[in-house]
């Protein structure tokens, strides 16, 4: 069964959501069975309303240029059609989620958690995994050195793209074999990360014999018997 995920990212007139501040930009990278495709969702928005001074800071994105593209209203459908059924994964999902929920609402539209499978947040995923740290999608990409040199001014596909890589590192379990550790400018450890691309060399597998089989099979039945929050072992 193909395992769908969409990572995404949105950018706004400012916030909060509840002073009438809309959408300018949104972006989404899909993940199938853990691996990135090269299908993405990017769409600027319209949102009819004057972009304040410090949003325009973090993103760049001046009312000139975005009364250029369409309304939030004329891109929902795709939108909608894009993350049906998709497990998202965002940062700081609540923030995101109020914005989009906002928006689909006022077009009586069903909210995001209606219309997509889940949604993971991966901000949580790190502040359990790297506790009393910095977890901004910076701090997370010098700790996993993925490479982030081409974000001067945020933008929603590029930091999808970041977060997708941060993403897989963050819950890839033993990603480096390295007993070296190094450590970042903020005194973390940090170790080094790269995608591999679709077009590599297919890993060899290979299959336990019939003894093995038959060792692990009673070491599972062991689990399951003394352990009960085993029992989904097969």
């Amino acid at each position: 069964m193909t395992y769908r995920q969409i990572v995404m990212d949105t950018e706004t007139t400012g916030m909060p959501v509840e002073e009438g501040h809309k959408l300018v930009e949104i972006g989404a990278v899909e993940l199938i069975d853990r691996k990135i495709t090269k299908s993405t969702f990017h769409k600027y928005i319209n949102p009819e309303r004057e972009v304040d001074a410090g949003a325009l800071a973090v993103h760049g994105l001046d009312n000139r240029f975005l009364e250029q593209h369409p309304v939030f209203a004329q891109i929902a459908d795709d939108f909608i059609d894009y993350i049906r059924g998709a497990e998202l994964i965002i940062h700081n999902a609540d923030f995101d989620l109020s914005f989009l929920n906002a928006e689909l609402t006022a077009l009586g539209k069903p909210p995001v958690e209606q219309i997509a499978a889940g949604v993971i947040d991966s901000l949580k995923i790190a502040r359990d995994k790297h506790p009393g740290q910095r977890n901004s999608l910076d701090a997370l990409c010098r700790r996993y050195h993925i490479d982030n040199s081409e974000r001067t001014l945020h933008g929603a596909l590029l930091d999808s793209e970041i977060l997708a890589d941060v993403y897989l590192a963050l819950t890839g379990g033993q990603w480096d074999l390295s007993l070296d550790q190094n450590v970042d400018s903020e005194g973390e450890n940090s170790s080094s990360f790269t995608r591999l691309t679709a077009e590599r060399q297919a890993l060899k597998v290979i299959q336990p014999n019939e003894q093995e089989r038959q060792a692990h099979q009673q070491y599972i039945e062991t689990l399951r018997k003394n352990h009960p929050d085993y029992q989904w072992l097969r």
